[in-house]
């Protein structure tokens, strides 16, 4: 079946100029002998148009050209139609697609499309909420949604909101409860993850793989903030091993563990982003695994 492509392009993801970008796909495409169209990404995350080509006008592949919020929308709205995801990264954090080792570069990223494997990922749900990357509570959802209110984009804006709110992060009140056991914690954040990273190859779950049935938890207990970026670099390095749980909740800073399901008590109701975008978060957010959610173009590296 010969390939026919949709370009979703986010224009106003990243700090990448757009038009740029659109003569490239436009350029390498063609080359490529490969129909397409380009259509800019819905803002309410309706993709009806989309949908209709899929099934009428035979589609075969999705490819999203934006950042993770993008990417959540998209993989969302379409997951459930016979099409392959690619991923152009030109958002502000990219985890996803790096966590997928897509290239940063869009003519690089390009040829993962056209050359890459499609391979089944994981994504999962906090409450329905459907996130494909990486979720949380508390310090991280503060930042994003300070982010969010930005009208600068970027890493250096990211970066500026992360210290300023580091400062005034205070730790909140959680009940964590697994299959078989459960406990108490004060702690500055919870993430959820399916993929390693929350973006710019910031590792926080070095053990995730996209496709293992399996969500990463990392809690940052509470502590005195002198420790916290220390903890994190022992994190974000690799050093905190998978740990068994009632052995390691008094006495470790960071804890780190595997679970297809977890729920958590949210008991001073900190707040909660989904893929890096702000939500409105809740008491009690039960997190489930969706395996094998879409199939996304990576690079192909034989084993």
């Amino acid at each position: 079946m010969a390939r026919k492509i949709i370009y979703l392009v986010n224009p106003i993801s990243g700090t990448t100029k757009k038009d740029a970008l659109i003569q490239l796909i436009e350029t390498e495409t063609t080359a490529r002998n490969i129909a397409f169209e380009i259509l800019p990404t819905s803002p309410i995350g309706n993709y009806d148009v989309v949908k209709d080509k899929i099934e009428n006008e035979g589609f075969t592949d999705i490819i999203i050209s934006g950042g993770d919020g993008t990417v959540n929308q998209v993989t969302q709205a379409l997951r459930h139609y016979k099409a392959h995801f690619g991923i152009i990264p030109v958002g502000s954090g990219n985890g996803l697609a790096f966590a997928a080792n897509i290239p940063k570069k869009p003519k690089a990223a390009l040829k993962v499309v056209f050359d890459g494997k499609a391979k089944p990922v994981d994504a999962f749900t906090l409450n329905h909420h459907y996130s494909c990357m990486l979720s949380g509570l508390g310090f991280d959802a503060q930042v994003a949604q300070r982010f969010a209110m930005n009208s600068k984009r970027g890493l250096f804006t990211y970066t500026k909101e992360s210290l300023i709110n580091f400062f005034k992060a205070q730790p909140f009140q959680f009940e964590v409860k697994l299959n078989d056991f459960s406990f108490y914690t004060d702690a500055f954040a919870i993430t959820i993850a399916n993929s390693n990273q929350f973006g710019n190859n910031l590792t926080i779950a070095p053990a995730a793989c996209l496709s293992d049935g399996l969500l990463d938890i990392v809690i940052i207990q509470k502590m005195n903030k002198a420790k916290i970026p220390f903890a994190l670099l022992k994190q974000i390095k690799g050093n905190n091993r998978l740990q068994e749980l009632v052995d390691e909740i008094t006495h470790k800073n960071v804890i780190y563990f595997q679970t297809p399901a977890i729920t958590i008590r949210n008991l001073k109701h900190a707040p909660m982003h989904i893929d890096g975008e702000p939500v409105d978060s809740s008491d009690m957010i039960e997190v489930k695994m969706i395996q094998n959610a879409f199939h996304l173009l990576q690079p192909n590296v034989l084993n």
